[in-house]
């Protein structure tokens, strides 16, 4: 039998004190490691920002994503990262995605149990086609979508936080601890983190979302959820005052001890924790992997990555696809009016002095501080200036890479932004070739236009389906102004001759179970009366 070949990437130069990273073999097509050809060693996790001397220096998996924050406000990432062996994509042309995650997984070496990854992998069979959760789709001669959106909550949020939570939960049960999961939504990661989580032994959720700063559909998934051990707050603020309200409870010792008194630990559902991020690592080589099995490309033959970015965690996804071995030219960021990553890599600028957030038709994207461009800092940089340029944001609001660093950034990334009167010409002009898209996805199409030096095949990965944005797609389409959400709904699937999903039509019956919205300074003490 032949085994699909992993060894690790050399760490970083700034790592101190390492031992060389030890040779580890993986396994092909689901079967079991040959643990005689394995020399020990799993992937440890380090922090952004360094050490503080308060905190473990090094941390296994299931640690990084019970206790996602780390010294100075910083976060989690990988020590080294597997890497794919000359004949890995190969050995995994004819994988199903489960066999493909299951590989790729088993290529970090995590330490959580093999039952526990099969009973999260097996939330994959419930997406719409449980032989291929994620369909790649031709939309034009040489650009093909990835779509991301075939699970419960109609998001690509599910393909991380559907096993996330059984990992999660898993650990919490193991240890006989109590956890709370917080979770701050531009409007997909709530609905997902909910639908995963709810009657989850020993979990608890609360989610954050921003007040009229989603569409009626994804508020709609957050509030009729009625499990007991979730809550779901408005607040009267943006996505970037509910995140920093999240990353400040984390870190927020105080907190942690009041939880304490109640025998309750604190987590994250963001892409803070690494344990989404590893998720979204395996779709993109399974995209790429689909190009091949339709013939568009030759294995071996590079493809851009094209992602709508709002927090940079799809992004950062195939940026270590990218690392590991995926061939990939360059991974193109498509940014809304809140273009705040467009002028990052374009410029080497990140200015937030007088950025104000721009509500747009992509809400999921309305965000200015995204969490895992620290991640791409740090790969890059190191701790040490991965610290002092994230101190600088805090305290400041703005940073400036080196014309060094600069150039790093766009060696492997190119950016562009879409503003909604763009993105709906996009949306009109797809729907006249047959393809009906939401507006995130549009991003992508001016991205593919302006960004790309070489004719390569490319891949959009469309994050939401239809029926989370229909308004302004019912506008792009017919003209139809200030529509609800319903009306918008019937519109669009009589134009597109399609049925409207049963769980999107049956939200607007359900009861609202949530209905408490407040001040973004009440958010600790609404939490802590939830908890009891």
């Amino acid at each position: 039998m032949r085994f699909a070949p992993f060894f690790f990437v050399v760490p970083p130069p700034w790592i101190e004190n390492r031992k060389e990273a030890p040779l580890l073999i993986g396994y092909n097509r689901g079967l079991p490691f040959n643990r005689a050809t394995i020399q020990a060693g799993t992937v440890n996790f380090i922090e952004t920002r360094g050490n503080d001397g308060q905190h473990p220096l090094k941390v296994s998996f299931s640690e990084a994503i019970l206790n996602p924050m780390s010294s100075f406000g910083g976060i989690y990432s990988p020590e080294s990262l597997p890497s794919f062996g000359d004949s890995f994509l190969a050995d995994h042309l004819n994988a199903d995605y489960k066999s493909l995650a299951r590989d790729i997984l088993a290529a970090f070496e995590i330490d959580i149990e093999p039952e526990v990854i099969e009973k999260a992998l097996a939330l994959y069979d419930e997406f719409d086609d449980a032989k291929n959760p994620v369909p790649v789709v031709k939309v034009k001669d040489d650009l093909y979508v990835s779509e991301l959106y075939h699970g419960p909550t109609r998001a690509f949020k599910d393909m991380a936080l559907q096993p996330f939570g059984i990992v999660l939960s898993a650990l919490a049960q193991a240890r006989g601890e109590q956890y709370l999961i917080l979770a701050a939504t531009s409007g997909d990661t709530g609905p997902a983190a909910l639908e995963t989580f709810k009657d989850r032994a020993n979990v608890r959720v609360a989610c954050l979302y921003p007040d009229g700063g989603t569409s009626d559909v994804q508020r709609l998934q957050m509030v009729t959820e009625a499990a007991a051990n979730l809550k779901v707050i408005g607040i009267k603020g943006n996505f970037d005052d509910a995140q920093a309200a999240l990353k400040g409870l984390l870190g927020s010792a105080a907190f942690k001890a009041t939880l304490k008194e109640k025998n309750i630990s604190v987590s994250a559902a963001n892409s803070v924790n690494f344990g989404r991020i590893i998720f979204q690592t395996i779709y993109h080589v399974h995209s790429y992997l689909e190009l091949v099995r339709q013939g568009a490309i030759t294995l071996g033959e590079k493809v851009y990555l094209n992602v709508p970015s709002g927090n940079f965690g799809n992004a950062l996804g195939g940026y270590y696809a990218m690392k590991m071995g995926l061939p990939v030219a360059k991974i193109l960021i498509a940014s809304n009016r809140n273009n705040i990553l467009t002028q990052l890599i374009n410029t080497g600028r990140y200015d937030l002095r007088e950025t104000p957030l721009i509500a747009t038709t992509s809400p999921a994207m309305d965000i200015l501080k995204s969490s895992n461009i620290e991640r791409i800092l740090f790969d890059m940089f190191g701790a040490a200036r991965t610290k002092a340029l994230m101190a600088r944001l805090d305290n400041d609001k703005h940073y400036e890479l080196t014309s060094d660093e600069l150039a790093k950034v766009q060696a492997i990334f190119a950016a562009d932004f879409c503003d909604d009167e763009q993105g709906k010409a996009y949306i009109k002009e797809a729907f006249a070739t047959g393809y009906l898209m939401d507006p995130h996805t549009a991003t992508c199409f001016r991205a593919y236009e302006t960004c790309r030096d070489e004719p390569l095949k490319t891949i959009v990965y469309s994050t939401a389906e239809w029926t989370k944005f229909s308004p302004v797609i019912a506008n792009a389409l017919t003209g139809e102004v200030d529509a609800r959400d319903i009306d918008a709904l019937n519109a669009i699937a009589n134009e597109a001759k399609i049925a409207i999903p049963a769980v999107i039509s049956s939200l607007f019956d359900k009861p609202i179970a949530q209905g408490v919205v407040i001040d973004k300074g009440d958010i600790e003490q609404e939490i802590l009366a939830f908890l009891g």
